[in-house]
């Protein structure tokens, strides 16, 4: 049995915050058409307009408020959340190019919505998973480098028994746990931390899980924790 645990020093920091979890069991994330995708996440480009109210980048909410939320814990220089990294993109014209399936599918639910989501293979995590501050040891390697880098000692990181899986909360993954053509069985997850969007947040969770068996075949089951549920039975 594997858990995900949001352990307290994570609720010291943010108490508000809701993790939505969508488990995703036996589905098929090969590429089968490379453009298949494509439609989808222009489609979630051309709504991101609704984001850019204020002239200064970083004073849209939807950015503000993670870049506030970045400064409760210890971050890598120019660390930022994964939504202004997708958001800051598209902002500069920059198109959000297809991955694989479920990436390309989170990406566009990420965009729509303007929340971070991400996800992880299952099968590669060793022992439960946590979201919590490091100790600052965990082993860490990050697409497109072989050295590990650690997060920071009391960095807000998920992290299982073989090292940190996402550093900076969000910010960047480890290659170790990405999702690949091969993932069959899939942890995705959106995060909030502005309470006001409680029903964008739910309706971002419902509509990855519909597109994700609806493309992808397979289940897939939501769950949302928060500081009174804070875990949940992966696998």
């Amino acid at each position: 049995m594997k858990k995900f645990i949001i352990e307290n020093e994570f609720w010291e920091l943010f108490p508000t915050a809701k993790i939505g979890i969508i488990v995703a069991n036996d589905i098929d994330n090969t590429i089968k058409d490379e453009a298949k995708y494509a439609p989808m996440l222009a489609a979630a480009e051309k709504e991101t307009d609704k984001f850019f109210t204020e002239g200064d980048f970083s004073k849209n909410p939807v950015i503000k408020v993670w870049r506030e939320a970045f400064t409760k814990f210890k971050t890598k220089k120019g660390a930022r959340s994964s939504i202004e990294a997708l958001l800051k993109r598209v902002y500069n014209e920059n198109h959000i190019g297809t991955i694989n399936p479920l990436v390309d599918i989170y990406n566009s639910i990420s965009l729509k919505y303007g929340m971070p989501c991400g996800g992880e293979d299952i099968e590669t995590f060793a022992g439960d998973v946590r979201l919590t501050k490091a100790i600052g040891d965990e082993d860490f390697i990050t697409l497109g480098s072989e050295e590990s880098a650690p997060p920071y000692e009391g960095e807000i990181v998920y992290k299982d028994d073989k090292g940190a899986i996402c550093r900076c909360w969000n910010w960047r993954e480890s290659v170790r746990t990405m999702l690949t053509e091969n993932t069959k069985h899939a942890f995705l997850c959106i995060e909030l931390v502005d309470e006001t969007r409680t029903e964008d947040f739910e309706a971002a969770l419902n509509e990855l899980s519909g597109l994700v068996t609806e493309n992808l075949g397979g289940t897939a089951k939501i769950s949302i924790l928060d500081i009174n549920h804070n875990e949940l039975v992966i696998v």
